[in-house]
């Protein structure tokens, strides 16, 4: 076959775009992404002769090998693994396909140097290698078959792929540098390289140089060995390379479990959010090993979508080797290992909570709306979680549990009170927030979109049960206010009695002008400074999950609120007085939709009639000006 040239991937473009001209200080991750790469194929070539034995049968000896050609300026990386066909090489090199890189691509800044950070921080994988080298040649054949394909390319837009020669199965990988790239050639450097990001890697690294060839790195499982000869730095070391990242891990967990059944888990807790993490998939990155043959890493029973966000393997002694995926949906000792594993987590998390609030704090900033996932999904652990879980609130700036606020609870008070919505700020200025301040109740503040659906699955927590502030029928009786204290009144004006002198009329000619706009109108014990405010009846769906759902279009129709009106409200005062003066009845008028259209506005809505509402604001200022 001729030599066919293709485009890359618009997405793979870009990337090329920024890698190609770096001067991303930490280039040499290039290295550990081939060795990564290569041992992956090299575990999947195991793990498909177990069935299939044949197709090992040539070199059972897997690893992988380095060579520096320093005369022709070439380094390259050559494994024994189960390698490419013409299909593969286009959709592993020519295309993105791996699941999230769509979200990383959308973290994209258009600033060179930061999202060279970016991709140093999470990895691109084989397109780093286009960081150090000017020319890159892969050539590969695929375990079983006859035919070796080679993929070339400049890092510039397109590449070709071509019929080739190759004597074994693998890939090996030519790197022509470029001139700022050539201490990649020295054998010292090489070496330093494996042993900082890939000393771990279970099968022979061998370097091929100035001293013959030789075996660089340990070649040793790192989770099998005892926690007390492992070192931070290699744990660090192991982590990165798993989770293709540069920081630190937060949280590392190590652990092995004899007895009934035997495996070890080696676990990390990432310092900064991966950038996957919040794909439709919700796919983790957990690798399963039985007696250190990796077999997938992508075994949705073995961890809930709700800790996607660990990284890590687990090595299960008991398992056996040729496992199928649907075996694995329905094994038991899997779905043991999975709740001791969760068990585990959750354990040390309350741990870190009660021990180092601010570090926990920090990791329930990136992590916690991934946490409360679970409280939703997991009746199970739901009590932890809930223990685990922490919030932002109108009365702290740090953020509480809550114990927390039921420890802070006025007196009289049954109920833990909370909003939803975009963000803290806009819903810390709330109308509906108003009688909460004045009597002093917290409320917490809930932005998540996952709230919305947490939150009702819960009927109560220590005795206490969950209400929205933004629904009708918050109970203030049991709680005054100051300025209800110093009245010495226990009047709410919830309801039609002890209103001021004409505000029961104004309520229902507004009722009667807004007519089926409006679920109902009626007076508000929650205001104190705002005229109106939208909130949603008992039983009718909560206003920001109707928002949400609309936004996703997942609702159409618009649920009709309930205006509440603040009888105290000088606004509200001057029209009820004014009824029966001549005129007035259009004045209430033109008020009433002005009132609703000022509660949308409030709740962050887009108005149905823009226009209409611009001519009556502006008829209003006009009048004033004339007066």
């Amino acid at each position: 076959m001729a030599e066919e040239v293709l485009s890359f991937e618009t997405e793979v473009g870009r990337i090329l775009q920024i890698v190609a001209n770096s001067l991303y200080s930490n280039k040499e991750i290039f290295l550990r992404e081939l060795i990564s790469n290569a041992s992956d194929a090299c575990d999947k070539l195991r793990y498909a002769a177990i069935t299939n034995p044949e197709i090992a049968s040539e070199d059972q000896n897997y690893r992988v090998t380095i060579t520096a050609e320093k005369n022709n300026n070439l380094l390259i990386v050559d494994d024994n693994g189960i390698g490419m066909d013409r299909a593969a090489l286009i959709s592993d090199l020519g295309t993105i396909a791996r699941s999230g890189t769509g979200s990383f691509i959308e973290q994209l800044s258009g600033d060179d140097k930061k999202d060279v950070d970016l991709i140093g921080q999470f990895g691109v994988g084989f397109y780093s290698v286009f960081m150090v080298a000017r020319n890159v040649e892969v050539i590969s054949r695929q375990a079983g078959a006859k035919d070796a394909w080679v993929w070339k390319s400049e890092g510039t837009g397109k590449y070709s792929i071509s019929e080739a020669e190759k004597e074994t199965r693998g890939t090996t990988i030519k790197l022509t540098l470029k001139e700022n790239a050539k201490e990649y050639l020295d054998d010292l450097r090489l070496r330093t390289i494996v042993t900082t990001y890939s000393d771990h890697i279970t099968l022979p690294i061998e370097l091929v140089g100035d001293k013959g060839t030789e075996t660089i790195n340990k070649a040793s499982a790192l989770w099998t060995r005892p926690q007390n000869e492992i070192t931070d730095e290699q744990y660090s070391s192991f982590f990165k390379n798993m989770g293709q990242s540069l920081g630190e891990p937060w949280l590392t967990l190590h652990w092995r479990a004899e007895g009934m059944m035997e495996y070890t888990g080696l676990l990390f807790i990432p310092n900064e959010q991966p950038f996957d993490l919040f794909t439709a998939e919700r796919s983790h990155r957990i690798k399963l090993y039985v007696k250190r043959v990796f077999i997938t890493d992508n075994c949705e029973e073995l961890v809930p979508p709700w800790l996607r966000f660990l990284r890590g393997l687990i090595d299960s002694q008991d398992l056996p080797l040729n496992v199928s995926r649907e075996l694995l949906q329905s094994n038991p000792m899997l779905q043991k290992i999975r709740k001791a594993l969760v068990s585990r987590v959750l354990g040390e998390l309350i741990k870190k909570a009660e021990t180092d609030q601010e570090n926990y704090n920090n990791f329930w900033i990136k992590f916690g709306a991934v946490l409360k996932e679970g409280i939703y999904e997991d009746y199970e652990n739901r009590d932890k979680l809930l223990k685990l879980a922490r919030f932002r609130s109108t009365k702290k700036n740090s953020y509480i549990s809550l114990a927390d606020y039921i420890t802070g609870m006025k007196d009289g008070q049954d109920t833990i009170y909370y909003i939803t919505g975009d963000s803290e700020e806009t819903l810390a200025r709330s109308p509906q927030l108003e009688g909460f301040q004045s009597r002093d109740i917290e409320v917490l503040l809930l932005t998540d979109p996952v709230d919305e659906f947490w939150i009702p699955t819960i009927t109560d927590w220590e005795g206490k049960t969950f209400k929205s502030a933004t629904r009708l029928g918050a109970d203030f009786s049991s709680i005054k206010s100051e300025i209800e204290k110093d009245k010495e009144s226990t009047s709410t004006h919830s309801d039609t009695e002890n209103l001021p002198e004409g505000v029961a009329s104004l309520i229902a000619m507004i009722k009667l002008e807004l007519g089926e706009k409006v679920k109902d109108v009626c007076p508000s014990n929650r205001l104190t400074d705002s005229p109106v405010c939208l909130v949603a009846d008992e039983g009718d769906i909560d206003i920001n999950l109707e928002r949400i759902l609309r936004q996703h279009r997942q609702m159409e129709k618009q649920v009709p609120r309930v205006l509440e009106i603040n009888p105290t409200h000088p606004l509200v005062a001057a029209l009820a007085n004014n009824i029966g003066a001549e005129g007035a009845g259009n004045i209430i008028t033109e008020a009433a939709w002005l009132f609703l259209d000022q509660a949308r506005l409030l709740e962050g809505e887009s108005l149905p009639d823009p226009v209409a509402f611009s001519k009556r604001l502006s008829e209003l200022m006009m009048k004033n000006i004339s007066t």
